[in-house]
């Protein structure tokens, strides 16, 4: 008798019946050195990379591409995340993909980058559906085994449940992340929460086994459990959320202090220079994170300050051990 197949790391996280919980994919953020610290501060369910273009895949310029997909030894659940506009690439990086230790490849549809639209890629897609459909299906038929996924919007100018979400649902994808703001609106109005229902109803209606991801505007762990009892979608991702509360996933809220803020950030910095041993990454990128750990305590702002003065890892650590 032929054994039943293993789940996907999807269908896995859906059968646990608690909401699952993923870092969003976020350029210069989720890469193998935050996700590392995320995990050892309050780890999350699932872990997306940074974006990777497949056209810089597919390309000499192919070094940079990798190091947005590096992996860290012993990293689970993490998910490759990958955006272009070209089929065949899509396939060609799914392929190479799907020889590495990702649980998963992501397609993003829901960038609003305006310089990124213009090429077509990312929410540009919305705008033209029969092509989001070809590299939904060229990048299963490179993926083998690993579930692909999809990270949308609810619709270009106006939300669009019936019309874009109802086409995503009918390409058979393991889920689909809905952050639910129109490109038009980026985030300058509230997440529209309201639509999930809807959402969810379409979703059972043509496509039930496809695990459904809110996104927007989830500061904590409490809104994230409350958005899944509300309206029983299976997940919810969390991207800038992350940046005022790096334990937002832990399981007990609790206060953290002063020391261990700065002992985090110190954590963040060995990682770095022992991740990056050949400067692959600049510093001044990792100033972004000095406001993720070092706030909710007097005088956050003016060591928030000194440290964004600084030039070198080595004047971050002295500030920090003064």
């Amino acid at each position: 008798m032929k054994s039943a197949p293993t789940p996907h790391i999807w269908q896995a996280l859906r059968a646990a019946h608690q909401p699952i919980m993923v870092l969003a994919p976020m350029d210069d953020v989720t890469d193998l050195v935050f996700r590392q610290l995320i995990e050892e501060l309050a780890p999350a369910d699932v872990y997306m990379t940074e974006f990777a273009s497949v056209e810089g895949f597919c390309s000499a310029g192919r070094p940079a591409i990798e190091r947005r997909l590096r992996l860290a030894d012993g990293e689970r659940n993490v998910i490759a995340q990958i955006w272009g506009k070209t089929p065949a690439k899509y396939r060609e990086t799914a392929e190479e993909l799907s020889k590495r230790p990702f649980v998963g490849i992501d397609i993003n549809m829901g960038c609003p980058a305006r310089d990124v639209i213009k090429t077509g890629a990312c929410s540009g897609l919305i705008r033209t559906p029969d092509l989001a459909a070809e590299i939904i299906a060229a990048t299963k038929a490179g993926a083998g085994d690993l579930p692909v996924s999809v990270k949308t919007r609810i619709g270009f100018n106006e939300p669009d449940i019936e019309g874009w979400i109802g086409h995503l649902l009918r390409q058979d994808i393991a889920a689909l992340t809905v952050h639910l703001r129109t490109v038009k609106e980026q985030s300058k109005v509230p997440a529209h929460w309201e639509l999930m229902p809807q959402i969810l109803a379409l979703r059972d209606q043509i496509a039930p086994d496809t695990v459904i991801i809110g996104n927007g505007d989830i500061e904590s762990r409490e809104e994230a459990l409350e958005k899944h009892a509300v309206s029983g979608l299976d997940g919810v991702m969390v991207g800038r959320g992350i940046f005022h509360n790096p334990w937002l996933f832990e399981t007990e809220a609790r206060d953290h202090s002063v020391e261990e803020r700065r002992a985090t950030l110190l954590r963040h910095l060995d990682l770095f220079e022992q991740t990056w041993t050949k400067h692959e990454k600049r510093f001044e990128p990792l100033k972004k994170f000095f406001k993720i750990y070092i706030q909710g305590f007097e005088n956050a702002a003016e060591l928030r300050a000194q440290l964004m003065d600084t030039a070198s890892l080595d004047e971050v650590r002295s500030i920090l051990h003064n």
